[in-house]
This record gives C-alpha cells, sequence and structure tokens, in this order.
C-alpha cells in the first residue's frame, strides 16, 4: 500500500511531501486509515533536531492522529511515533496496537486527533499533577495556546474559579469562550499589576522564564505552581525564601515521562472528558498536509490561538 505522507530527510530543513510504500503490520501492529493529525511545538523541535535527533531518517514525522480501524474510530498517538519510528502524518500508518485507542461515540475524529499530546497534557496537569477543585483560584500561563486553551476548559469544568494570561489583546477571547472567568494582557513586567488582588493557589504555568518569580510571590500560602513548558525561557530568577515560608509545592510535568499505563489511561479520560464537553479543544485552521511547512512557521510565530490540524484524506 503507498501513501503521501510528510517526510524529515535532514533537521532544520523543511519536510518533504512524498509517496511511501508502507510495510506490512507484523506482530502486535494495526494499519491504520488515518484522517486529522494534530500539529505540536514538539513536531517543529523534532523536524529541528532538538527533539529525537538520533531517530532514523528519513522517516514520516508526527505524533498524533485520529482515524479509522475495523470500522472504529480511534486515536492514535504514543510508542515512539514521528521519533524513534515512522508517525503518523500520512494517509495511513502501521503503528503499534498499544498506541491506538478507541473514540466514544459523539466525539468527532477532528478534535480526537488533538487529544494525544494537548488533551492528555491538559488532563494530566490539572487533574493528576496539579489537583485541581473547585475552591482553588487557577492562573493558566499561556491560554490562548493549543495547551492553555485546554487547560482553562478543564480547570473551568471543576468549578475553580480560572483566570487566563496572554500576551496579545486579540487572543482574548478564545480564552473567555473555553470559560475563563477573568483574562490578563501581559508580560511577565507587568503580571503582578494584572494581578491585582488576584492570590491564585494554582499556577500552571507553560512559559517559565520572567514569568516565575512574580507567580511565585503572587501565589496563596500552600499554592501548588506546576510546570509544563518554557516558551518564554528555560533559565529563572525567583526569590527562594517566597517559596519555602509561604511553602509552595513546585511541581513538574513531562510528557514523555509518562509510563505506557500513564498514557493511555490519559488518553481515555480526555477522550470521556471531550464526550462529556468538560475539555473544550478550539480548531483554528486545517491544513493540507503539503502545508505542514506552513504549520510549523506560524508555530514559530506563536500567532496560533487553538490547535492546528492536517487533512490527511486530501488527494
Amino acid at each position: 500500500m503507498t501513501v503521501r505522507a510528510a517526510r524529515l530527510h535532514k533537521h532544520g530543513e523543511p519536510l518533504k511531501i512524498e509517496t511511501v510504500e508502507l510495510p506490512e503490520p507484523r506482530e502486535g501492529e494495526v494499519l491504520v486509515d488515518l484522517a486529522f493529525a494534530g500539529v505540536n511545538p514538539i513536531d517543529r523541535y523534532t523536524a529541528e533536531g532538538s527533539v529525537a535527533p538520533d531517530g532514523p531518517l528519513p522517516r514520516t514525522l508526527g505524533f498524533e492522529a485520529a482515524g479509522v480501524l475495523d470500522g472504529r474510530s480511534v486515536v492514535v498517538h504514543g510508542e515512539g511515533l514521528g521519533t524513534a519510528r515512522d508517525g503518523v502524518w500520512a494517509q495511513a500508518a502501521v503503528v503499534p496496537r498499544e498506541a491506538v485507542t478507541d473514540v466514544p461515540d459523539g466525539v468527532d475524529l477532528r478534535e480526537a486527533a488533538a487529544i494525544g499530546v494537548v488533551g492528555v497534557t491538559a488532563w494530566n496537569v490539572v487533574h493528576d499533577v496539579g489537583q485541581v477543585g473547585g475552591d482553588d483560584r487557577v492562573l493558566v500561563l499561556g491560554a490562548s495556546g493549543g495547551v492553555g486553551c485546554a487547560i482553562v476548559s478543564l480547570a473551568h469544568a471543576t468549578g475553580a474559579t480560572v483566570w487566563g494570561q496572554t500576551s496579545s489583546a486579540e487572543k482574548t477571547r478564545v480564552i473567555e469562550e473555553q470559560g475563563a472567568d477573568g483574562v490578563i494582557v501581559t508580560g511577565p513586567a507587568q503580571l503582578s499589576e494584572a494581578l491585582g488582588d488576584f492570590e491564585p493557589t494554582v499556577v500552571l504555568d507553560a512559559l517559565g522564564g520572567g514569568f516565575v518569580d512574580p507567580v511565585v510571590e503572587a501565589l496563596a500560602v500552600r499554592g501548588r505552581l506546576v510546570v509544563l513548558g518554557t516558551s518564554a525561557g528555560p533559565e529563572v530568577t525567583f526569590n527562594l525564601r517566597q517559596l519555602y515560608r509561604k511553602r509552595i509545592s513546585l511541581l513538574g510535568y513531562g510528557g514523555t515521562a509518562l509510563t505506557r499505563e500513564e498514557r493511555r489511561e490519559g488518553t481515555q479520560r480526555a477522550l470521556e472528558a471531550l464526550a462529556r464537553r468538560e475539555l473544550k479543544l478550539p480548531i483554528q485552521d486545517r491544513l493540507a498536509l503539503e502545508q505542514v511547512n506552513e504549520a510549523f512557521e506560524r508555530l514559530a510565530a506563536r500567532t496560533v490561538r487553538g490547535k492546528l490540524l492536517l487533512d490527511l484524506d486530501g488527494p
């Protein structure tokens, strides 16, 4: 079987759309017809070589997708897809059976395609690591991105009071539509002033950099700071005395450290939340497979509000 796929030949160079021959599934593998795939920052980092630099070349990229297996709607992600082996930016793919999860009734394949990275991250950050509850006051940094939007919706569904941060006034609407009680448009230098009297008990941080110091200062006693990304920079300086005197918990989340069981559990829980409409995954745009490099450019320019998808069903 031949399919069109987005292939990485050399790190740092644009992906090429090529026709490739799929191998026959081996024991423990299945052939999935794919419809939509998510585009994530980690995909761009993989293309650049900062993630999985030793992966085989050339290879098909793509960490997550949704499609059909034996007449059932399924999500496909994990098990080294896109890093240690060919990924899912193709019309079909041979994947490990352990990478496949059934999609509940009522869930659209387009939304399901964004579950593997964004949905699982949001579910684990809110419920497992952050343990957000109805009495919490939550601040989501980077709330207009794909993961940030999903986090806002899940935190809101717990009954917590949720504020979202963005650096662009143009992105406030999408955060409000996810259920945020308040939106602040600010960079790190003005964060304390923008928060005013709002004293978060939980901060879910995808930015890092200069945001960490004012966040530690703003957090309530026994607050939790959950770090899930460093879009604003990995090197930080903050007042350690504030951390220990207020008994703040500093917690980290990295999806690549999940065990198979944790990944599968997170996928199932996120899909169930999506079916209940507690998890919202706003899709900003759907691009043709040939536009994959444009998708990378948009991610790098930080103009994305929500999620970008690739339509894998095209001619």
